[in-house]
């Protein structure tokens, strides 16, 4: 933050007399015409000027100074000395960006395998079209003067605290509505249904996720990003394991006893030698038959009808 009273040239204490003085003094000194090298300078000295020189202004730009860190002082500064749309984009900085928003997609082991392409339904909070997003006529609050915060001062001396809060009159917008808009009675935003195609890559796992930039809900002014996220479910026999494929194969008393087995497989099915000990706790391997170059193993399951 600039200090206007070094760039003046006086103390904080100065009179107004003092104040114009002492401006008329360097703004001669630094005058483009007069000096061509104090153009940056000069610009510093009418910038202090029109702050210090008028009451209000001084006053506020002395309390940023106590408290650097109450923003709704720095902003009230701002928009006098530059405009409200100044301190609009101030205040939109402090903002956070508009949330992701994010649906769950499942996806089975033979889609896992293959590579999918799915078409998502979602509901999806767009800008209201006839507001543009506002939610109607808007009038800077009177709380907190736009800067969407609230400065609370506890305690005296070596012990002062500042506190900021957001402003409980219109939940840190800096406004408040004065009439809202028809379409979307004031929330600025439409809740449609929305569709997106999204295309999940071979072997695609559970906890993994697809970000769909700008087709999240619209919030803080902005469309947020869609998150997809995958969930592989069980399906058919089948389940995923990082990248093994595993299949539960079910035998009756006679199909246990044969001497080879079917295995479906998402690329076709598998002719496969039966163990010489059939053992149901360990899984048969069948190498580079999962995701990737993964594996793929068979769990043996005997299941068959005790005579009564």
């Amino acid at each position: 933050m600039k200090d206007y009273y070094k760039i003046l040239e006086i103390e904080e204490n100065a009179s107004e007399d003092e104040i114009k003085k002492s401006y008329r003094r360097l703004s001669k000194m630094y005058h483009p015409d007069v000096n061509p090298d104090g153009a940056e300078k000069f610009k510093e000295i009418a910038e202090s000027y029109e702050t210090l020189g008028d009451k209000t202004k001084r006053a506020q730009y002395d309390q940023s100074k106590k408290n650097p860190y109450a923003g709704t002082q720095f902003e009230n500064i701002f928009s006098q000395m530059f405009g409200s749309g100044f301190a609009n984009n101030f205040r939109q900085t402090r903002q956070s960006s508009a949330p992701d928003k994010i649906i769950r997609v499942q996806v089975t082991p033979i889609e896992s395998f293959h590579g999918s392409e799915k078409t998502l339904s979602y509901i999806r909070d767009h800008m209201c079209s006839p507001c543009k997003g506002t939610g109607g006529e808007q009038q800077t609050c009177s709380t907190c003067n736009g800067g969407g915060f609230q400065t609370k001062t506890l305690g005296t001396g070596f012990m002062t605290q500042h506190i900021r809060t957001i402003c409980g009159t219109c939940a840190g917008k800096g406004y408040t509505l004065v009439h809202k808009c028809y379409n979307c009675d004031g929330r600025g935003v439409k809740s449609e249904a929305s569709q997106v195609s999204v295309k999940l890559p071979i072997g695609v796992d559970s906890g993994q996720y697809l970000k769909l930039e700008s087709l999240g809900d619209f919030k803080n002014e902005m469309y947020g990003d869609l998150v997809v996220q995958v969930e592989v479910i069980s399906k058919d026999g089948y389940d995923k394991l990082n990248n093994d494929l595993i299949y539960n194969l079910y035998l009756n008393l006679e199909e246990a006893q044969k001497d080879r087995f079917i295995i479906p497989h998402p690329d076709g099915d598998l002719n496969m030698t039966a163990p010489r000990i059939f053992d149901t706790s360990k899984p048969l391997r069948l190498r580079g038959k999962g995701y990737l170059g993964g594996d793929m193993y068979v769990k043996l399951n005997v299941k068959f009808e005790r005579p009564i």
